[in-house]
């Protein structure tokens, strides 16, 4: 060691003694300065203009266009924020409103993310001040597309599909085709939690306010814990577990709570409106008929899953699609190719009596979407008979995000035995899961922890039968972080809650916002609404105690649903080896 390292080191040792030392209080750090970091970025000149959004309805434009002040620009911004001086930047597109009283009234900017990992948040900006026009007299809305999607700079990856159909020869030359890719490395949160501030500099705001959705809380809670002295109202909607340092826990939850939702809630909805769907009152017999006709394991009710059933577990609204589906799938025998018998159950479906026109709309687009995954499947298939090499491009945004925001377990081993756990746990939604692409992908990134000193006060909403964010995500994150409130909907499994139209619900955000403050308990329980042709919420998993809602992930009826299955694959198995002289799973 050279003497002027051990000098250097002897002094770093004195100043953490000193620091360290009984009565001391270590001085909070102070936030990043993104301005000083952007440098000439900083003084750029913002061309607003008129906004478009791609891959939204003309009708639903047109509203956005309503509101006061909506203009959006694209901004740049440093491609690697630990290296901003390196001459690299990327675009990103920003949408503003302008809805906000002037004067004493107004509270600043809030920022809104939908989600994703790799959802395009630009027209959120004027949604939030359409669905909350209260909070819009207060805040300006902002929306963006962070790095990596839609307008902003977008991530694209490109791979050389091998000639091979293991999973595993497959999922190493997608990420590595990905990892060629110079951008790849610099899409994660950590660097679109700088862009958010940066936008915040460019706009001349001092502090931000921000409501985030599913992944939107993990990105919220890691600007939080970065820049915690410019948080002004940050409100957590349907959170990921931001207890841990990788988004790995909530993904592997993800599977459980979904099967959850099928068999807690959607099966005994089908069996309280029996006079509709006609499929039988008792929630288990409902579920045999579904597996005998093949359940998710046939690709006919993987399709139904997919387009009319998983989306009513984002929106509790379009439960009478998912019932429908499920009864017509589970009660009818059909002939012909699999886009004809697609044709026949949406016919049936359709013609249900009682069916919204805005749940009409959605099944026949449903309908559309069934049948191009039924031509894609015939592409591939023919495909796969030929041995030229192709090169196939995808956008990887959202593979980017949540593989490099922390490390995955990355034995493959571990893996095989997750699938396998699937296939008795949560039989309904294991035919859909893979290996993750994650396990294969390298990195050094982590969620850094949340400062107890310096952590700002915020409000989450989680509801209790959430398919995509579980409860038990949202309760370890409420959990871990320093003062945060938790306002849980009981009997709910819309995946984004506010504004829910209830008082419980939308009140204590709503003053939240206004004051800054939160409810006195650390935990709040309200009541979901009555499902659709429903007048009364029905109780449904556990129940509310003291705000917390007592649930678990393998409850009782579950396991029943389970075994259902399992009896069901265990008498196909034996019906085959009698036949066949060989078990099936061999």
């Amino acid at each position: 060691m050279t003497k002027t390292l051990r000098v250097a080191l002897v002094g770093a040792l004195a100043v953490s003694a000193i620091a360290l030392a009984p009565g001391a209080q270590a001085a909070p750090k102070a936030d990043p300065d993104t301005a000083a970091l952007a440098g000439a970025l900083t003084t750029q000149a913002i061309a607003w203009e008129e906004c478009t959004f791609p891959g939204v309805a003309e009708e639903t434009v047109k509203q956005f266009k309503t509101v006061k002040g909506l203009a959006c620009a694209t901004v740049k911004v440093p491609r690697d924020w630990h290296n901003p001086q390196d001459g690299n930047t990327i675009d990103l597109r920003v949408s503003k409103t302008a809805t906000a009283y002037k004067g004493t009234a107004r509270q600043g900017i809030a920022l809104v993310n939908p989600g994703g990992p790799g959802g395009s948040g630009l027209p959120w900006g004027a949604a939030m001040a359409l669905r909350a026009p209260v909070l819009a007299s207060q805040y300006d809305f902002i929306g963006f597309d962070p790095r990596g999607v839609g307008l902003s700079t977008p991530l694209q990856c490109s791979y050389t599909v091998p000639s091979s159909t293991d999973e595993d020869v497959l999922n190493r030359a997608k990420v590595q085709g990905c990892l060629a890719n110079p951008l790849t490395q610099f899409i994660t949160t950590e660097q679109t939690a700088y862009d958010m501030d940066f936008i915040r500099v460019l706009l001349g705001e001092k502090k931000t306010s921000y409501i985030g959705y599913s992944y939107g809380t993990w990105l919220g809670t890691w600007y939080a814990t970065v820049f915690p002295g410019k948080v002004h109202r940050f409100l957590l909607d349907s959170a990921v577990d931001a207890s841990q340092t990788t988004l790995e826990k909530t993904w592997d939850l993800q599977p459980r709570s979904r099967d959850r939702q099928f068999q807690e809630a959607l099966l005994p909805y089908v069996a309280r409106n029996n006079a509709i769907y006609e499929a039988g009152t008792d929630p288990f017999e409902i579920r045999k008929k579904w597996e005998q006709a093949g359940g998710t394991r046939d690709f006919l009710g993987q399709l139904f899953t997919a387009w009319f059933i998983i989306p009513a577990m984002y929106d509790t609204t379009q439960y009478e699609v998912a019932a429908s589906a499920v009864a017509t799938v589970a009660g009818t025998v059909t002939e012909g190719t699999d886009a004809q018998r697609v044709e026949a159950l949406v016919a049936k479906m359709l013609s249900r009596p009682g069916l919204s026109p805005q749940n009409a709309e959605f099944i026949t687009k449903a309908k559309a979407n069934a049948l191009a995954a039924i031509a894609k499947k015939e592409r591939v298939a023919v495909k796969s008979t030929t041995a030229a090499a192709e090169v196939e491009t995808w956008d990887a945004t959202f593979e980017a995000i949540r593989c490099q925001d922390g490390q995955w377990n990355q034995n493959l081993q571990y893996w095989h035995y997750w699938k396998a756990d699937l296939t008795v746990n949560a039989p309904f939604i294991a035919p859909f899961m893979s290996t993750p692409l994650c396990a294969y992908w390298p990195t050094k990134n982590s969620k850094p922890a949340p400062d107890k000193k310096t952590f700002p006060r915020l409000l989450m909403a989680q509801s209790e039968l959430d398919a995509a964010t579980p409860y038990e995500a949202g309760l370890a994150t409420a959990k871990a972080l320093p003062g945060a409130k938790l306002i849980s909907v009981d009997n709910e499994g819309s995946h984004g809650l506010f504004p829910y139209n209830t008082d419980c619900v939308d009140d204590p955000i709503t003053f939240y916002f206004q004051t800054g403050a939160t409810p006195r308990k650390q935990f709040t329980g309200c009541q979901a609404l009555p499902l659709p042709a429903e007048t009364e919420t029905f109780q449904v998993g556990g129940t509310l105690s003291t705000g917390k809602v007592k649930i678990k992930m393998i409850t009782p009826a579950v396991k029943k649903a389970n075994k259902i299955v399992k009896d069901l694959l265990s008498s196909s198995s034996t019906a085959q080896a009698d036949e066949s002289g060989m078990p099936s799973n061999i």
